[in-house]
């Protein structure tokens, strides 16, 4: 914890593809129309699918690994979808250290995640416990 920065900061940028959005409704189970049935879509205020919430959400993961890898574990997620996702929108997600706790090894990251056009689509924070060496029994 002691080589991370106030204000470090790490991005990774991907294309939402429709095989992102099947696979990640297979792995959650989350097969709502509004996400896999181009003609349900088509009928809703969005006109077309958009991506899962979480699944733009999870792409602040890399950044956050980037940030606290080895040894962070997430405590925490505050987060806000602030607009849809469509399939074929490029996410630059980033995670950036805003607080470390002088108590305890708890840092907090800024999340973020923002459309090709620079709307933001994800904002929030999260907390990242950071594990010390291992122990022994």
């Amino acid at each position: 914890m002691s080589d991370l920065e106030i204000g470090q900061r790490s991005t990774f940028s991907k294309t939402i593809t429709e095989s992102d959005v099947y696979l990640f409704a297979g792995l959650t189970a989350d097969f709502n129309p509004i996400h896999v049935d181009r003609e349900y879509a088509k009928t809703t205020q969005f006109g077309e699918r958009i991506a899962h919430g979480f699944l733009v959400a999870a792409l602040v993961q890399p950044c956050m690994s980037d940030l606290t890898t080895p040894g962070g574990v997430s405590l925490n997620y505050n987060f806000s979808m602030k607009e849809p996702v469509f399939l074929g929108d490029t996410i630059t997600a980033s995670a950036e250290v805003v607080e470390k706790r002088q108590d305890k090894p708890i840092v907090t990251l800024q999340i973020r995640c923002q459309k090709q056009n620079g709307s933001v689509c994800i904002d929030g924070t999260a907390l990242i416990y950071m594990i010390s060496e291992k122990r022994t029994p």
